[in-house]
């Protein structure tokens, strides 16, 4: 993996990390002394479908903002509600000491963190960053040891929920790093989501989101194929929702977030499968899986299928539409 982020660093740009010491014992114990934070400004870099609302359910438990995104306009409304916007991810880190990413790729993180403009040009001894994005855990625990190098702490806190739950408040934090800190980072994860677990050292976070984004894909795919093989065989779409809502095939990709237009609002499927999580990015997030697979010897056989059959829906113009969309794929595909 060290070998992989090398190459794909040079060829960005980017710097690689050599290896280094960890702080000093004192150092390292100053920065987790830190009390709970008080309502100062929060860093916050990455304004998509996730971060906006993340950033917005900040705003309502009262935190100033200190937002940047690498598209302008993605930082208007907060501008125009008053929070202050910046020109790079090193600008925020001179402004606030608590910072939340939200990014879509391990490079993005890389940049955002270590680029030319990015986080650790400026960031603050005894400052607090917490990435959300959900990347490579050996790329969490890289970023840890460089932000370690400047006095600071890194904790991975990746998410669960999708866009409905974070307009709502409502995802799920799996959190990685140091425990002292766990404190701090629950505070301001707290105003976001409704479960913040705390998963052990840097990089466990993002181990257990790559875990359950793999089962998500695995599950959704097979509520796509059951409800398309229902519909084939004469079955009404809500009929056999309601029925597999109520039986042993009930999952999360069936009653709350159902791939079949019609069956349920407020969900990407009702809305020309828009918004919500995109199909690239499960894609990528299978790839993660896969790779993770291969570096620990674990047969994953359904996820390696499942990541075939995203990696298609991008080659096919599946990349844009959410990850529900699978369902119309299969309605598409004659040739299974």
């Amino acid at each position: 993996m060290a070998a992989s982020l090398w190459l794909r660093g040079a060829a960005s740009g980017l710097r690689y990390w050599s290896r280094r010491q960890r702080p000093a014992a004192a150092s390292l114990a100053a920065v987790c002394s830190r009390s709970v934070a008080s309502k100062t400004p929060v860093g916050f870099i990455g304004l998509g479908n996730m971060g906006n609302p993340m950033a917005k359910n900040l705003m309502k438990h009262g935190y100033p903002l200190v937002i940047y995104d690498v598209f302008p306009d993605a930082c208007k409304e907060f501008r125009e509600a008053g929070e202050q916007v910046v020109s790079s991810p090193a600008d925020v880190a001179e402004k606030a000491d608590r910072i939340i990413t939200m990014l879509p790729t391990s490079m993005n993180a890389i940049e955002a963190y270590s680029g030319a403009n990015g986080i650790l040009k400026k960031v603050k001894k005894g400052s607090l960053l917490i990435d959300s994005s959900t990347i490579d855990p050996s790329v969490s625990k890289e970023l840890a040891k460089e932000v370690e190098k400047m006095g600071a702490v890194f904790m991975d806190a990746p998410v669960s929920g999708g866009v409905g739950a974070a307009r709502s408040g409502n995802l799920t934090f799996m959190v990685g790093g140091v425990e002292e800190e766990f404190a701090a980072a629950k505070e301001l994860l707290g105003c976001m989501g409704s479960n913040v677990v705390y998963c052990g050292a840097v990089g466990t976070g993002q181990a257990a989101k790559i875990c359950n984004n793999m089962l998500l894909a695995i599950s959704m795919i097979g509520t796509a194929e059951a409800m398309n093989l229902g519909i084939r065989l004469g079955l009404d779409p809500k009929l056999l929702a309601k029925i597999l809502n109520m039986s042993s095939g009930r999952c999360w990709s069936s009653d709350t977030y159902n791939p079949v237009p019609g069956v349920m609002d407020g969900v990407p499927s009702a809305n020309n499968y828009q918004g919500g999580f995109g199909t690239t990015l499960m894609a990528k997030d299978l790839g993660l899986a896969q790779d993770s697979a291969t570096n620990t010897k674990s047969p994953i056989l359904l996820g390696s299928q499942a990541h075939q059959i995203y990696r298609m829906m991008c080659a096919k113009g599946y990349s844009k539409k959410d990850f529900s969309s699978v369902f119309q794929f299969l309605r598409e595909e004659e040739t299974f």
